[in-house]
């Protein structure tokens, strides 16, 4: 595991069931973050379509050998670097809303397909069955999708916590009403109360990219994607929060210490006992 790596989160900015604008807007968000040496970059969820655009129906193609996987399997390999996002996937005669965590040499590493979707959400993503880690050079990697942070007493968080992962990754859609006024309700006290007990319970770091730009179509029309990306370090301190609004596309960037915890067998039992 290395003692730091450097992460770029693309707060990017997804049109609605444009899936090669979107593609060809994160290859260049990508390239661009490759050169500032990143060694992990992390998008939104379902950026190639939009989360919950009626274009899932027709538009979902399959990991890994749909146009979304291998255009985020060309960025990786291209830039030598890890990618992380959110797509929608198409399983045969199901969509699923994914994610995938692709490795430096272009290969998908681990699949998640999310668990806590929204109720609106059902009509358009057949739901998961279950959750996984991987094993890199950066640490333990885990991987969720927005809303699966608050399911219940933040239980899928804490089952990745549990399986060893020493990062969490989370591309996430944050949306709110048109009329939402951040100055009046600040935005983000649902992601710090859904990240910070696990991330420190666990000496987990927590990612969560969101995408910005309005929603126009599907049962959210209306709503707008307004960013406020977010990171929590192990001891369960926010470490980074985008900007907020339908325009707040940007890059950041942060420098992930993974914490050091024992190898799994009795210390490890031991570690948790003690936490």
């Amino acid at each position: 595991m290395r003692d730091a790596f450097k992460v770029a989160l693309l707060q990017m900015r997804v049109a609605g069931g444009d899936k090669p604008r979107n593609l060809q807007h994160a290859a260049e968000l990508v390239a661009e973050a490759a050169a500032n040496d990143v060694d992990l970059v992390l998008l939104p969820e379902a950026m190639n379509l939009g989360w919950t655009h009626p274009s899932s129906r027709q538009q979902a193609d399959p990991i890994p050998a749909g146009e979304t996987c291998r255009a985020l399997c060309e960025m990786a390999r291209r830039h030598g670097i890890f990618v992380c996002a959110g797509l929608v996937e198409q399983a045969e005669d199901r969509v699923f809303n994914s994610a995938v965590i692709v490795d430096r040499q272009g290969r998908v590493i681990l699949l998640h397909r999310k668990l806590n979707e929204l109720t609106v959400g059902h009509e358009y993503y057949a739901q998961g069955d279950r959750l996984n880690v991987c094993e890199t050079e950066l640490g333990t990697l885990g991987l969720m999708i927005c809303a699966d942070a608050f399911a219940q007493d933040q239980v899928l968080a804490r089952a990745l916590g549990y399986m060893g992962a020493d990062v969490i990754l989370s591309p996430s859609a944050w949306a709110v009403p048109a009329d939402h006024d951040n100055r009046l309700e600040p935005y983000g006290q649902l992601w710090r109360d859904s990240y910070m007990p696990v991330a420190k319970a666990f000496s987990v770091w927590i990612l969560g990219a969101s995408n910005v730009g309005w929603i126009e179509a599907g049962p959210w029309a209306g709503y707008k994607c307004i960013g406020c990306s977010l990171v929590v370090g192990p001891d369960g301190r926010e470490i980074l929060h985008g900007p907020y609004g339908v325009d707040a596309e940007t890059t950041l960037y942060v420098d992930v210490v993974p914490a050091r915890r024992p190898a799994r067998g009795a210390e490890w039992a031991e570690y948790w006992q003690q936490t």
